[in-house]
């Protein structure tokens, strides 16, 4: 791939081409070690990553691999985003005084941006830029509240066990 971003502020809700291009040209090293540690050809990776790409695509052993060696949420948000779910990486967070405070902080500056949406709900016709953002950050408050509750649950597990 070009050193030049052909995607520049592409937004937080990526489609899946976008979101492929982003997890290679992110990946620690460039395409060209997520070439080598998936052991591809280069120019064949990069043809199925490239975002304007319509004839190549990975095959479905390509996309495991692809998806286990980049572990990027945007891959994994537009995977899961036609199909209405929401994808959970465990990752305990201490359920503290300081971890809660936090998640309501977060809880807050996203009810302000839930109440910004104001346009779509002023004229009862949601547009699907609107729709998505608003996904997006839901999730986002989804998964915050879920390493919480993970966090309290390894606390508490810890605790019986040793």
């Amino acid at each position: 791939m070009s050193r030049l971003d052909l995607l520049p502020d592409a937004g937080l809700v990526l489609s899946l081409r976008q979101a492929l291009y982003r997890a290679g040209r992110d990946y620690k090293g460039g395409l060209t070690a997520l070439a080598h540690d998936l052991g591809m050809d280069f120019d064949a990776l990069q043809k199925k990553l490239k975002h304007t790409e319509e004839r190549r695509w990975p095959t479905p052993d390509e996309w495991e691999e692809i998806i286990g060696a980049t572990q990027d949420h945007r891959l994994l948000d537009a995977l899961l985003r036609p199909a209405g779910a929401v994808w959970f990486r465990p990752v305990p967070v201490a359920a503290t005084p300081d971890a809660l405070k936090a998640v309501g902080e977060l809880l807050q500056k996203e009810g302000a941006f839930v109440g910004s949406l104001h346009s779509g709900v002023a004229d009862s016709v949601w547009q699907p830029h609107e729709v998505a953002l608003l996904e997006h950050h839901g999730n986002e408050v989804i998964r915050a509240v879920l390493g919480i509750m993970a966090g309290a649950r390894a606390s508490m597990e810890d605790r019986q066990d040793g």
